[in-house]
Protein backbone atom coordinates (compact mmCIF):
# COMPACT_ATOMS: atom_id res chain seq x y z
CA UNK A 1 0.00 0.00 0.00
CA UNK A 2 1.66 3.57 -0.90
CA UNK A 3 0.62 6.68 1.05
CA UNK A 4 -0.98 8.94 -1.40
CA UNK A 5 0.40 12.37 -1.39
CA UNK A 6 -1.41 15.57 -2.78
CA UNK A 7 0.37 17.60 -4.74
CA UNK A 8 -0.79 21.53 -5.74
CA UNK A 9 -2.33 20.65 -9.16
CA UNK A 10 -4.22 18.00 -7.66
CA UNK A 11 -6.75 20.24 -5.46
CA UNK A 12 -10.44 20.44 -5.89
CA UNK A 13 -11.85 23.49 -4.71
CA UNK A 14 -15.39 23.90 -3.73
CA UNK A 15 -17.30 26.90 -2.90
CA UNK A 16 -19.08 26.99 0.95
CA UNK A 17 -21.96 29.50 2.06
CA UNK A 18 -21.82 29.57 6.09
CA UNK A 19 -24.42 31.74 8.02
CA UNK A 20 -23.05 33.14 10.99
CA UNK A 21 -26.73 34.35 12.30
CA UNK A 22 -26.72 32.99 16.26
CA UNK A 23 -23.43 30.95 16.06
CA UNK A 24 -20.69 30.89 18.72
CA UNK A 25 -17.48 32.63 17.71
CA UNK A 26 -14.70 29.66 18.67
CA UNK A 27 -17.17 26.78 17.18
CA UNK A 28 -17.80 28.70 13.90
CA UNK A 29 -14.02 29.76 13.94
CA UNK A 30 -12.50 26.15 14.45
CA UNK A 31 -15.19 24.36 11.61
CA UNK A 32 -14.27 27.12 9.43
CA UNK A 33 -10.57 26.95 9.64
CA UNK A 34 -11.00 23.25 9.05
CA UNK A 35 -12.66 23.89 6.00
CA UNK A 36 -9.62 26.35 4.98
CA UNK A 37 -6.77 23.57 5.47
CA UNK A 38 -9.11 20.65 3.73
CA UNK A 39 -9.05 18.71 6.96
CA UNK A 40 -12.41 17.50 6.07
CA UNK A 41 -11.14 15.63 2.62
CA UNK A 42 -10.25 12.23 2.51
CA UNK A 43 -6.89 13.37 0.44
CA UNK A 44 -5.92 15.80 3.02
CA UNK A 45 -2.28 16.85 2.87
CA UNK A 46 -0.76 18.98 5.92
CA UNK A 47 2.08 20.62 3.87
CA UNK A 48 -0.58 21.76 0.24
CA UNK A 49 -3.17 24.33 0.15
CA UNK A 50 -6.29 21.86 -0.23
CA UNK A 51 -9.11 23.80 1.43
CA UNK A 52 -12.51 24.99 -0.09
CA UNK A 53 -13.35 28.63 -0.52
CA UNK A 54 -15.05 29.81 2.37
CA UNK A 55 -17.90 32.82 2.37
CA UNK A 56 -19.35 33.86 5.44
CA UNK A 57 -22.27 36.07 6.09
CA UNK A 58 -24.12 37.35 8.68
CA UNK A 59 -20.93 37.79 10.26
CA UNK A 60 -22.50 41.32 12.62
CA UNK A 61 -24.86 38.50 14.46
CA UNK A 62 -22.42 36.05 15.43
CA UNK A 63 -22.71 35.07 19.56
CA UNK A 64 -20.03 34.47 22.24
CA UNK A 65 -20.95 32.81 25.62
CA UNK A 66 -21.01 34.06 28.94
CA UNK A 67 -19.05 37.75 29.88
CA UNK A 68 -16.67 37.29 26.97
CA UNK A 69 -18.77 40.21 25.05
CA UNK A 70 -17.41 41.91 28.07
CA UNK A 71 -13.68 40.92 28.87
CA UNK A 72 -12.39 40.20 25.49
CA UNK A 73 -9.64 42.43 24.20
CA UNK A 74 -7.78 42.71 21.02
CA UNK A 75 -3.85 43.65 21.05
CA UNK A 76 -1.72 45.50 18.27
CA UNK A 77 1.07 47.06 18.33
CA UNK A 78 2.15 50.52 15.50
CA UNK A 79 6.03 49.72 15.34
CA UNK A 80 6.55 52.80 17.57
CA UNK A 81 7.88 52.80 21.40
CA UNK A 82 4.61 52.70 23.06
CA UNK A 83 2.36 52.08 20.27
CA UNK A 84 0.30 49.22 22.17
CA UNK A 85 -3.61 49.54 21.24
CA UNK A 86 -6.29 47.33 22.49
CA UNK A 87 -9.32 47.28 21.62
CA UNK A 88 -12.03 45.72 23.36
CA UNK A 89 -14.47 42.81 21.70
CA UNK A 90 -17.52 45.33 21.69
CA UNK A 91 -15.64 48.22 19.84
CA UNK A 92 -14.38 46.14 17.78
CA UNK A 93 -17.29 44.52 16.82
CA UNK A 94 -19.40 47.76 16.58
CA UNK A 95 -16.45 49.18 13.82
CA UNK A 96 -15.69 46.00 11.88
CA UNK A 97 -17.81 42.71 12.84
CA UNK A 98 -16.01 41.18 10.03
CA UNK A 99 -12.57 41.56 11.45
CA UNK A 100 -13.84 39.57 15.14
CA UNK A 101 -14.10 36.74 12.81
CA UNK A 102 -11.26 36.80 10.56
CA UNK A 103 -9.17 37.22 13.77
CA UNK A 104 -10.48 34.13 15.32
CA UNK A 105 -9.63 32.21 12.12
CA UNK A 106 -6.41 33.12 11.63
CA UNK A 107 -5.30 32.14 14.68
CA UNK A 108 -6.37 28.53 14.07
CA UNK A 109 -4.34 28.34 10.88
CA UNK A 110 -0.68 27.52 10.51
CA UNK A 111 1.32 30.57 11.21
CA UNK A 112 3.62 30.50 8.42
CA UNK A 113 3.19 31.34 4.30
CA UNK A 114 0.83 27.99 3.78
CA UNK A 115 -1.71 29.92 6.54
CA UNK A 116 -1.00 32.79 5.40
CA UNK A 117 -2.23 31.43 1.55
CA UNK A 118 -5.41 29.73 3.48
CA UNK A 119 -6.44 33.12 4.69
CA UNK A 120 -6.79 34.48 1.59
CA UNK A 121 -9.74 32.50 0.58
CA UNK A 122 -11.66 33.53 3.75
CA UNK A 123 -14.58 35.57 2.34
CA UNK A 124 -16.82 37.76 5.58
CA UNK A 125 -19.54 40.17 5.23
CA UNK A 126 -21.66 41.69 7.44
CA UNK A 127 -25.11 41.48 6.33
CA UNK A 128 -26.50 38.52 4.33
CA UNK A 129 -25.30 39.95 1.11
CA UNK A 130 -22.35 38.80 -1.01
CA UNK A 131 -21.05 38.96 -4.43
CA UNK A 132 -19.58 35.58 -5.07
CA UNK A 133 -23.11 34.51 -6.43
CA UNK A 134 -21.16 33.56 -9.95
CA UNK A 135 -19.29 30.59 -8.07
CA UNK A 136 -22.49 28.99 -6.95
CA UNK A 137 -21.54 28.43 -3.16
CA UNK A 138 -23.10 25.47 -1.57
CA UNK A 139 -24.97 26.48 2.01
CA UNK A 140 -23.65 24.07 4.89
CA UNK A 141 -25.23 24.29 8.23
CA UNK A 142 -23.42 23.85 11.23
CA UNK A 143 -24.02 21.94 14.27
CA UNK A 144 -23.93 24.15 17.38
CA UNK A 145 -25.86 26.81 17.72
CA UNK A 146 -27.19 29.26 20.68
Amino acid sequence: MITQSLRKEDTDRKWVLIDARDVVLGRLSSQVASLLRGKHKPNFTPHVDNGDNVVIINASLVKLTGRKAEKKTYFRYTGWPGGDRFQTYEEMHAAKPEMVIQHAVKGMLPKNRLGRKMIKKLHIYAGAEHPHAAQKPVAIKLAHRV
